[in-house]
């Protein structure tokens, strides 16, 4: 069986990725639809672009993302929303 079923075409895996700079605030969020590594990539890419956001750490497995910096919650789960999957806060 391959692919995770969002529809990129990948084989599913299970990794953490982690774009970080400074730290200044940390929240968590629960991203629903997270299913791979390109999803992963997409989320994270859709955050950093957030201005104030200074790094972002995906853990997939866990469907989880927790985002550093000084940007507001509102302009975070739009850009979650954005990239086409649910957020909610973990």
């Amino acid at each position: 069986m391959s692919g995770c079923g969002c529809g990129c075409g990948c084989e599913t895996s299970q990794t953490n990725q982690t774009i970080e700079t400074s730290a200044t605030d940390s929240r968590d969020y629960l991203v629903a639809g997270m299913t791979c590594q390109p999803c992963a990539t997409r989320v994270s890419a859709a955050v950093t672009a957030v201005p104030g956001i200074t790094g972002v750490t995906v853990d997939l497995a866990a469907g989880r993302i927790t985002v550093t910096g000084a940007a507001s919650d509102g302009d975070i789960r739009s850009a979650v929303t954005d990239a086409g999957y649910q957020i909610s806060t973990s």
